[in-house]
């Protein structure tokens, strides 16, 4: 059963984008969760996260509608193992123009856009990032918390940061985006997953410095989700705790 999500007593304090299109970090940060967790039609966009604050960062930042319920789902690595967890679900659906201005039809679409290929993320991958170039760290922030996974490995006493999706394509992408960041980061080539979809490990020696660098200006601009930074801090204090005599 899903129900709405309204927090008016939590406020947000994030810079908002006068277009959620344009080169922003907020900007850049949802569009890694489109891509990341959602889906695009001709009508709509939906973007689902775990964590309510970025759910509500996400609302902030492109409008739309948003609802929470609780599900039960495959693990990504093993489809045999499932996991119950809240859920997020923001819907954006297509603007209609009062004044009967826009499109013929007095529709403005998406977020403005006539139809999804002005949009970054299309209903069939087409991944634009390039308006987000400056941003990196959030966009792959964003690619983090919308289908990446942060765990600490108790038999190596690692931390372990990989991605997983269904589209390869997307996947390639992200592993240039790490590659090119200021942090050394060695990534592994793509690998199946059990489910039918694929999936990348950032090297386990590269992982603590690269989530580190990935999270460590998130409090300044609040474009991050608070559950999964903490999940990152509880595997890096794992690790730090089994490397000791």
């Amino acid at each position: 059963m899903s129900e709405s999500v309204e927090r008016e007593d939590d406020p947000l304090e994030i810079e908002v984008p006068a277009d959620p299109l344009a080169g922003h970090p907020a900007s850049a940060y949802f569009w890694g969760h489109v891509a990341g967790s959602g889906a695009v039609s001709d009508s709509n966009i939906e973007v689902t996260t775990n964590d309510e604050r970025s759910a509500r960062v996400l609302a902030a930042v492109a409008g739309g509608d948003l609802e929470h319920e609780t599900t039960s789902r495959e693990y990504a690595h093993d489809a045999a193992i499932t996991r119950t967890e809240d859920e997020y679900t923001l819907s954006i659906e297509d603007d209609e123009e009062e004044n009967g201005e826009g499109q013929e039809d007095g529709t403005r679409g998406l977020l403005g856009r006539s139809n999804v290929l002005g949009l970054p993320v299309g209903g069939r991958g087409n991944y634009r990032f390039s308006a987000f170039s400056s941003h990196d760290r959030e966009l792959l922030r964003g690619l983090l918390e919308g289908c990446g996974t942060i765990c600490f490995k108790s038999k190596s006493g690692t931390v372990g940061i990989s991605f997983v999706h269904n589209d390869r394509d997307l996947l390639e992408l992200t592993r240039e985006l790490i590659t090119g960041c200021p942090i050394e980061a060695s990534v592994d080539d793509l690998s199946e997953t059990s489910s039918g979809g694929y999936w990348f490990g950032i090297d386990d020696a590269d992982a603590p410095a690269f989530g580190t660098w990935l999270y460590e200006d998130c409090e300044e601009t609040g474009l991050y989700a608070p559950s999964r930074r903490r999940k990152l801090e509880r595997s890096l204090e794992q690790a730090e705790a089994y490397d000791e005599p």
